[in-house]
């Protein structure tokens, strides 16, 4: 094993949420009168904290999100999460693979503590993931594209950045964890490889991944 730490993204690399959540989120800004696609969300929000929907809904219109917009829309999420939310395919043989070998692991996500929870509870990845393996952008103030949230993740880890290896699938996060300084492998199942240019390796398969990292 080449790194000290892997620090997993959450939404699409641990939860199949992506797909959910975009949905959700292109239906309720379109609802509030800013015409918004599935594709559109993926493009301008997969991987970002919440303060960049308001960010860019305000830099284009002009106008604000309602005061409840986040409350509302993770009550929306979170039912969903209930209804359909699964882990993604391949990630428990990873898990058993780094919990077998004692290779420390953690989950840094733009999403709530809340959001995350919700989602391990339902999936059955909290078995995976105590407190202490567990940030979010709450944490840090400024989200990803932003390195604040990988490097406060690797700080509280004990690991150096450049022993630290990211597994994400958003350019967002792909951009967040070169300006941390580490390593980051690119998750293709959903996202286009051209959009995750800047990762160290690209893999379509997490299954593939303790192969990749031990080369």
């Amino acid at each position: 094993m080449r790194y000290d730490l892997v620090i997993f993204d959450n939404d699409g690399v641990l939860v199949d949420s992506e797909p959910l959540s975009n949905r959700l989120l292109a239906d309720y800004l379109t609802e509030l009168g800013h015409p918004t696609s599935f594709e559109d969300s993926i493009r301008d929000y997969m991987g970002s904290a919440m303060h960049r929907v308001h960010d860019l809904v305000e830099e284009r219109t002009g106008q604000r999100l309602p005061d409840d917009f986040d409350d509302v829309f993770h009550a929306r999420v979170f039912a969903a999460f209930e209804r359909e939310l699964k882990p993604v395919a391949g990630v428990v043989d990873v898990l058993e693979t780094l919990a077998a070998e004692g290779v420390p692991y953690c989950v840094a996500s733009s999403g709530s503590h809340e959001r995350i929870r919700v989602g391990h509870r339902t999936t059955g990845l909290d078995r995976w993931f105590d407190d202490e393996r567990i940030f979010s952008s709450q944490d840090v103030g400024r989200g990803k594209p932003a390195p604040d949230l990988f490097l406060y993740a690797a700080q509280r880890m004990g690991v150096v950045p450049a022993r630290c290896v990211v597994v994400e699938d958003s350019p967002l996060g792909v951009q967040a964890a070169v300006a941390a300084g580490m390593d980051v492998y690119g998750f293709t199942s959903m996202t286009p490889a051209e959009k995750l240019a800047g990762a160290t390796r690209l893999f379509a398969d997490l299954r593939k991944l303790p192969d990749l990292w031990a080369g």
